[in-house]
């Protein structure tokens, strides 16, 4: 029997699943205030600061947004897309979308649709939740691009994804995507990466930098599981390679504030190995599933000065995977993983 609805019944759209991907963000530009507004954001989420609001927003719009706005700015500018108006992540992001849409509407068809945005900044999630509904996804795979869960991370994606239901009249179905840190499709993403770049080198590198962003080491001590799927992500890299110990040396970058963070530091260990005699070493950032201002700038560029002034003589940086081919094959496989039951 066919349902017939009446004459004035708001037209119902056909019903899809969205996917949406999500990562950081990303300031619109590197003025200062745009640079404001985006650091405003992200340094008021309390997943990120956890420190009382009576405490904190203070120093932070008084002190830290006064001055920050113009060092973080001229740290973007060194890396802007100036042709496309945008910061790199903001255009490798799109890029990995667009390859991921065409992957999966490959195996799953055109009812599958794929999107993304930012934690800050724009895209928000709120306009891309919203957008997905209108378009009649009555299921929506929220997928937050960090392998490693982590509370300032992954949680504040979610967090938004969820308060941007709140809104919704019909809300939809949903799932979250859960880390995939140890998932061997990425890791072999991660290996194909290392190999390609150690294939194209004149000298072997004493060794490769596991260097992850970093949080307070109390995150870890209150039980976030970030510090442990590092650690685990790092041996299966180093047994996908068939290394030995000691080659991968996982350390923890972006140091912030005045408390302990995860250690070793990124800045510090890259020092002690040259001075120790290791003048030779690569850096990947697994934790990143897109180059950004830690791996274009800090890395590329702090973090290279650190170790060349202690002595180091060849430093290279591995880039993040990007929209690479297998990088992009491997999140079509957690797509669709995590898609059964929803997908016939």
């Amino acid at each position: 029997m066919t349902n017939i609805l009446p004459s004035d019944h708001p037209k119902l759209p056909t019903r899809k699943i969205g996917v949406l991907i999500a990562n950081l963000g990303t300031p619109d530009g590197y003025d200062y205030w745009s640079m404001r507004r985006y650091l405003g954001e992200f340094l008021s989420d309390q997943r990120v600061i956890d420190y009382p609001a009576w405490k904190w927003q203070p120093l932070l719009q008084l002190v830290i947004l006064s001055k920050r706005p113009f060092s973080s700015g001229a740290a973007y500018k060194s890396i802007w897309n100036e042709e496309a108006g945008e910061s790199p992540l903001m255009t490798i992001t799109k890029s990995q979308t667009e390859a991921l849409r065409e992957q999966l509407r490959a195996t799953l068809g055109d009812h599958v649709v794929v999107d993304f945005c930012m934690r800050y900044g724009n895209p928000s999630t709120q306009s891309k939740v919203d957008q997905m509904i209108k378009d009649g996804c009555d299921k929506i795979l929220f997928f937050p691009l960090y392998p490693q869960y982590a509370g300032a991370t992954t949680a504040t994606a979610n967090d938004s994804f969820f308060a941007a239901l709140k809104s919704a009249p019909w809300q939809p179905a949903v799932r979250t995507v859960p880390a995939y840190f140890d998932n061997s499709n990425y890791v072999d993403a991660l290996a194909q990466s290392v190999e390609r770049a150690y294939a194209n080198m004149d000298v072997r590198p004493d060794h490769l930098i596991a260097s992850y962003h970093g949080m307070p080491k109390r995150y870890l001590m209150q039980g976030d599981p970030y510090h442990c799927q590092c650690q685990k992500t790092s041996r299966l890299l180093k047994e996908r390679l068939g290394w030995e110990d000691g080659h991968i040396v996982t350390t923890f970058q972006s140091k912030f504030g005045p408390e302990e963070w995860l250690q070793p530091y990124t800045v510090e260990e890259v020092a002690r190995l040259a001075k120790s005699g290791k003048k030779n070493i690569a850096v990947i950032a697994p934790a990143f599933s897109a180059d950004c201002i830690e791996t274009l700038e800090e890395i590329n560029e702090e973090i290279k000065e650190s170790f060349e002034e202690a002595g180091g003589e060849t430093f290279t940086y591995i880039p993040c995977l990007n929209d690479d081919a297998v990088h992009i094959q491997a999140l079509a496989s957690i797509v669709q993983d995590n898609l059964s039951g929803w997908i016939k």
